[in-house]
């Protein structure tokens, strides 16, 4: 590898951006925001999930499966998509699976997952999620606009009646979905009470909005609240419905689509009963099919997980045969060959120069955030960046997040130790590594020599 000479000045972060990022990269974890700002490398894979979103711009749908290790990148990859994609006005959801969150299951584990992505619901003006209610607001805001330029004064007895009529009337196109008339007529109470100053009209929005989030339990619970009945509310079965209809009222609310988000989808690989576990694919598989072939319109939907998720004949989605047909790779697909344009991205290992950039670009954010002078050369960069890649398996196992913090760790060391040097600290480092893989033996046990009075009859 050679030395690059190149230096990283990214543009000057916001210190809270800057505060959360770098805490974030020393507690190995993803940063929700200021990713671009220690983005390397992986040009081609964010063009491709770029070109995406163009599709879904166009009126069509797109699936895409982010496949990495652990630490990899998957994660970061998809909070700087997200990223992007709330520059360029689309809504985004998002959510991490758990056991307590799925795309299927009994007891509210699949609807948890929909109220997830609904109180992550992002836009350009409010990047950090609960943006539900600012959403209705501004498409109700662009509606009375319209009228305005139509020369409807809002002081006209007739413009409350225009506004009803063109709030039902931007709404008719989603009743014929599943679950589309109790949307709208949600929708519509939810507006008329959002316009009124009456306390009870407000506990009357309150509840359209926890409808919309699927926060009720039953539809009795549900009617309670709502003043009138409703045929389905949110639940197991039908959240992905739901989703459908959200990605379809982006585009009349002015966005530019829905990105859904959903990461750690290895818990999905980690269910233990096979039944329950085929059912999730068999979700995915619905999920497939309807961005693919043009029924999820307006809709873009990215899982993360890893190889074992993907790959794994007996547990991940290759055990189920009608998704392994349409994931696996095709025999021409060569592993020198790269191939972006298929349903599945496998996150390759950045380069060696890519890392050398990337632990230059946080040393910069680091000094820049402590106000430190930083003693760190690129040849002592170089240096660091050889001993991790001098690890056994490193030159292809090696991930960000590993190399990451261990270089935070040295420059949190550096810093509150202004005699210390970096190749003290790093040199002792491998030093005592090196002995630690030398010292574990197996203890060598000695055999005991009975006499005969040692053996009792």
């Amino acid at each position: 590898m050679t030395e690059n000479k190149t230096n990283i000045n990214p543009p000057a972060v916001p210190r809270r951006i800057l505060s959360s990022l770098l805490a974030s990269i020393s507690a190995g974890v993803v940063p929700r925001s200021g990713a671009p700002y220690i983005a390397i490398g992986r040009r081609d894979e964010i063009a491709a999930l770029l070109s995406d979103l163009e599709q879904v711009n166009d009126g069509g749908g797109a699936m895409r499966f982010l496949i990495g290790r652990y630490g990899s990148g998957k994660s970061f990859l998809i909070q700087l998509i997200r990223g992007y994609a709330l520059e360029r006005d689309f809504l985004t959801a998002d959510c991490d699976l758990s056991p307590e969150r799925r795309l299927y299951g009994s007891g509210g584990s699949g609807v948890a997952t929909y109220r997830e992505l609904m109180k992550n619901l992002a836009s350009k003006t409010s990047p950090d999620g609960g943006a539900l209610s600012k959403v209705i607001s501004r498409w109700i805001g662009s509606l009375r606009t319209r009228l305005i330029d139509q020369g409807i004064s809002p002081d006209d007895a007739k413009f409350s009646h225009e506004l009803s009529r063109l709030v039902a009337l931007e709404l008719s196109e989603i009743e014929f979905m599943v679950g589309g008339f109790d949307f709208s007529r949600v929708l519509t109470e939810y507006y008329k009470a959002s316009i009124s100053d009456d306390d009870t009209a407000k506990e009357k929005a309150g509840a359209c909005l926890r409808w919309l989030r699927g926060e009720f339990s039953t539809k009795t619970e549900a009617k309670q609240a709502l003043g009138f009945s409703v045929s389905i509310i949110a639940d197991d079965d039908n959240w992905y419905d739901f989703l459908k209809i959200w990605a379809q009222l982006a585009k009349k609310m002015g966005y530019r689509g829905l990105v859904v988000f959903i990461d750690e989808c290895v818990n999905l690989y980690k269910i233990p009963h096979r039944v329950s576990r085929e059912n999730n694919y068999e979700k995915i598989l619905s999920m497939f099919n309807d961005t693919l072939q043009g029924r999820a319109p307006g809709l873009d939907i990215i899982f993360g997980g890893t190889p074992q998720f993907l790959e794994d004949t007996r547990r991940g989605l290759f055990s189920y045969e009608a998704l392994r047909s349409r994931l696996c790779d095709s025999k021409f697909a060569l592993g020198e060959f790269k191939n972006l344009i298929g349903p599945v991205i496998r996150l390759r290992r950045l380069t060696d120069d890519e890392l050398f950039a990337l632990i230059q670009r946080v040393t910069v954010l680091y000094s820049e955030y402590y106000g430190w002078n930083c003693t760190v050369t690129d040849n002592d960069r170089l240096e660091f960046l050889k001993i991790c890649l001098s690890r056994a398996g490193a030159d292809s196992m090696i991930t960000p997040r590993e190399m990451l913090r261990d270089y935070m760790t040295v420059l949190n060391i550096l810093m509150q130790n202004p005699e210390a040097e970096f190749k003290d600290i790093v040199g002792s480092a491998v030093k005592l590594e090196t002995e630690q893989d030398t010292a574990i033996e197996e203890p060598k046990t000695q055999r005991k020599t009975y006499t005969a009075t040692d053996i009792e009859f």
